[in-house]
């Protein structure tokens, strides 16, 4: 049991109350499996108090959604009573599998769309919610977090527009750029790296691995995302490598400058494995780049680690690439949409992050903190030590 008594005696901020919106309603429901589970199972007589109203329930979901008109225009509603509700609202803006009619025509709901349903259902509270936490695990407008000209600064405009409508806490993962929080300096901004369930995902799945700096090696595939692969590559003690992108600053194309190479930076990846970690897969084309000339480096086996799984531009390239023994594993994580394809991939990992969204929904509810859960320095040196000593079985569950 994951609780101890100085975070299960504390008051629960209110009654714990989570809107799932459809987009991630599979993640929504684990999340609420879990939570289920362990109150149940708790022993307390605090259980009991009127402290803890509705602290043990059969679900902790709330009735909500956001239903469409005919011209396409939505409006959200919150059938349950929330009042006093500490509220948990969860929300993937990348699913592109969701769909809505426009005058009897399909239309694939955007970000844009996501995210507006998201404000539809923040304003159906009506102010009656204790609070409101809004998991958006893709942070929305994540890469648009700065100006470069005459840009707009949507991130930063979302956040500012969340935290007026009375959201007091925002928790996301693997922000593009964590800097963007200093939009909002007087409300809770948490970007949480899933560090811990990528190499779970590894270990359970890959029986043969050497976490040492002879055997293996960890790389940024640019310079944006060094800062995840020095922390990780310093607890598994091990060297990091990473290339820079080499850009034609002359012309724009898809309204970004091209790149033209990609050079490498570090000691020599000759005969070891290769961890290329980023905070996300888009097109694909970045991290294939980095693959293949890893491998004309000689490295030995290829794992391409991404919080975000997006694969915009389908599937395809990856396939190619693990067909000629570029790539030899994808590990992404279920923050976001996947698609059954994706999943039924014999080289694709996925590592569920239901269990830690459901820890983190517990602690702060009871106002506690979560920086020990924020940090996996100790776990990671634990799941490796295990993993050494045989004690971890092979597809063994994700999660902490």
């Amino acid at each position: 049991m994951h609780y101890d008594d100085n975070t299960i005696d504390n008051i629960p901020v209110g009654v714990l109350g989570l809107i799932p919106m459809s987009n991630c309603s599979a993640l929504g429901e684990k999340v609420n499996q879990y939570l289920v589970q362990w109150r149940h199972e708790h022993q307390s007589d605090h259980k009991t108090t009127i402290a803890f109203k509705g602290f043990e329930r059969d679900t902790y979901i709330v009735n909500a959604g956001a239903p469409r008109f005919g011209t396409g225009e939505a409006k959200g509603f919150i059938q349950d009573s929330i009042r006093g509700y500490d509220l948990f609202i969860m929300t993937d803006v990348t699913n592109y599998h969701e769909t809505y009619t426009v005058c009897g025509q399909p239309n694939h709901k955007s970000p844009d769309d996501h995210y507006a349903d998201l404000k539809r259902i923040i304003a159906a509270a009506g102010g009656k919610a204790r609070r409101i936490t809004v998991i958006m695990p893709f942070l929305y407008e994540g890469r648009q977090h700065r100006r470069n000209g005459r840009e707009s600064m949507d991130c930063a405009m979302m956040l500012q527009e969340l935290t007026n409508m009375g959201v007091e806490n925002i928790i996301t993962f693997d922000a593009h750029d964590p800097r963007v929080q200093n939009a909002i300096p007087l409300a809770g901004f948490e970007t949480i790296q899933p560090s811990y369930q990528f190499i779970k995902g590894l270990c359970s799945n890959v029986p043969d691995l050497k976490f040492d700096s002879d055997h293996m090696m960890m790389i940024s595939p640019d310079e944006g995302a060094t800062s995840r692969a020095v922390y990780l590559a310093s607890i598994l003690g091990i060297n990091i490598g990473m290339f820079y992108k080499r850009r034609d600053y002359s012309r724009i194309v898809n309204g970004r400058n091209p790149i033209i190479a990609h050079e490498f930076l570090g000691a020599s990846v000759e005969n070891k494995d290769v961890m290329v970690i980023d905070d996300m897969i888009s097109s694909g084309d970045s991290m294939i780049d980095v693959a293949t000339e890893l491998k004309k480096r000689k490295a030995k086996r290829i794992f391409v680690i991404s919080t975000f799984g997006l694969f915009t531009n389908g599937l395809e390239k990856f396939d190619k690439a693990v067909e000629e023994g570029i790539i030899y594993r994808v590990i992404t994580t279920n923050l976001v949409y996947q698609t059954p394809e994706l999943l039924a991939k014999p080289y694709y990992i996925s590592c569920d992050m239901s269990k830690y969204i459901a820890y983190i929904v517990d602690i702060l509810n009871h106002d506690a903190s979560i920086s020990d859960l924020l940090n996996p320095y100790e776990r990671i040196k634990r799941l490796v030590t295990r993993y050494r000593n045989g004690e971890l079985s092979e597809n063994e569950p994700n999660g902490l």
